[in-house]
């Protein structure tokens, strides 16, 4: 960004790779969108609430009372016609825009200082007669432990300011944890209550959460 603090991470793990879309601030750093190169891809409200949820066979798209606004599925993932995915445009911030037109046209804009940049989050997945999709999975065990270790960090950011702020240990030990990680905790535990995965997965995630 123009004051300095970091806009945009790529990273890899493994054979797949994360772009990290990062707001403009020194400290807390919320993360605004996650796109993955298997396809699967989420972008946030400022206050961290789902607002766009993406993976290889469609989207949804929430508002922020968490209500599905719409749904689609790529054209390409079932046989039979399609109603046309009308365009999506949103402003994450003042310099960086998200604009999905297809399934391999995920536009990411950033403008900033009158210059223009765009990046292509997009893939494209070929579906062959005798391919076999996998079954409709909006949350399922990657993208489950994705929001765990990213809350985790949130929090770990959280106590790190705290420190900063209030040196005393004894006065930083005794502050609640802002209001919306609370709340994000509070969801990621009903959606693996919701959610068919292992017994040991599930108590993974609810201590990599804890407070």
């Amino acid at each position: 960004y123009p004051s300095g603090n970091l806009a945009l991470i790529v990273t890899g793990e493994g054979d797949q790779l994360i772009c990290t879309i990062q707001e403009d601030e020194p400290r807390t750093a919320k993360i605004r969108a996650l796109f993955q190169s298997n396809g699967r891809s989420t972008c946030y409200y400022p206050n961290g609430d789902e607002w766009i949820n993406m993976n290889i066979q469609g989207g949804q798209y929430l508002d922020q009372a968490g209500s599905r606004v719409r749904k689609w599925v790529w054209p390409n993932m079932s046989p039979g016609p399609h109603v046309p995915l009308s365009p999506i445009f949103i402003s994450l911030n003042r310099h960086v825009g998200v604009r999905i037109l297809a399934q391999d046209k995920i536009i990411v804009s950033f403008l900033a200082m009158g210059r223009l940049a765009k990046f292509n989050m997009g893939i494209k997945v070929q579906v062959t007669a005798t391919s076999q999709l996998p079954a409709p999975a909006w949350l399922g065990k990657d993208e489950l432990l994705l929001l765990a270790f990213r809350l985790r960090i949130l929090q770990l950011f959280d106590r790190m300011r705290g420190c900063i702020d209030f040196p005393s240990s004894e006065q930083w030990n005794k502050m609640r944890p802002p209001a919306y990680l609370l709340t994000q905790a509070a969801k990621i535990l009903e959606r693996c209550a919701a959610t068919d995965i292992s017994d040991e997965l599930r108590s993974s995630i609810a201590a990599t959460v804890k407070q």
